[in-house]
């Protein structure tokens, strides 16, 4: 049986507990996908993989309005606790098109942290691009291939399956290696342009709580993180 793309039940728990204060989420990956987003107020965003509501939360309270989509039931959950009525929180699955959505009817959309997760690419982004208006804007945040293949070995060109321990390893996260190539090849083939990209390096406020991580993100990327547009 194929691995479930969303991070359900224990895993789902973990991932938002974590997501709170990690040095990779809260100090990384979030900081550097905000910033490009940039004045979201009045937007209609799509949270993509809305996770634990962290995003949703966040450009709610600068003004957006937000409809999050995440196919777990129990991050679901998370979420709904957190932005607390101030965003529209639908149980979709990613593998699914975007059957909720009228064409051209968001401004912009985040998909931090899932797009490796994700097998059906080509119909996601499809249904990305059908979604968002006429220079609407789509960020998305990765797993930095340098990362993946310092970690895991073998050929950087690597498009292996791949499952990651966390914590004390009796949870993993299951997704593909890609190299660079493959990343903005997709992005690019599904007719979006490419505006910005980045490899984000921890905010200060992570140096004052735990410095050791500090040093290790800015001597090795983690993430990858792209701004791009539809035409």
């Amino acid at each position: 049986m194929r691995k479930a793309t969303a991070y359900h039940d224990a895993l789902g728990d973990f991932f938002a507990k974590h997501a709170d204060t990690s040095p990779y989420n809260a100090y990384t990956d979030r900081p550097a996908m905000l910033r490009l987003a940039g004045d979201v107020s009045g937007a209609r965003i799509l949270d993509v993989g809305c996770g634990a509501g962290h995003y949703a939360a966040e450009l709610s309270a600068r003004g957006a309005q937000v409809v999050g989509i995440e196919g777990s039931a129990t991050l679901l959950g998370h979420a709904r606790a957190r932005v607390d009525g101030r965003a529209e929180l639908l149980l979709h699955d990613l593998e699914e098109p975007l059957d909720f959505a009228a064409e051209a009817s968001f401004d912009g959309a985040v998909c931090a942290l899932v797009y490796e997760h994700i097998r059906n690419r080509v119909q996601l982004l499809g249904e990305l691009r059908r979604v968002l208006r006429p220079g609407g804007w789509l960020l998305i945040s990765t797993t930095h291939p340098t990362a993946d293949w310092r970690h895991f070995g073998g050929s950087y060109f690597s498009h292996d399956w791949r499952d990651l321990p966390l914590g004390d390893g009796e949870l993993s996260i299951h997704y593909q290696r890609m190299p660079l190539e493959t990343f903005l090849s997709e992005l690019l083939a599904a007719g979006f342009v490419l505006e910005q990209l980045v490899e984000p390096r921890p905010s200060a406020g992570l140096r004052e709580v735990d410095e050791a991580a500090y040093g290790k993100l800015h001597q090795a990327p983690s993430f990858l993180t792209v701004k791009l547009r539809r035409p």
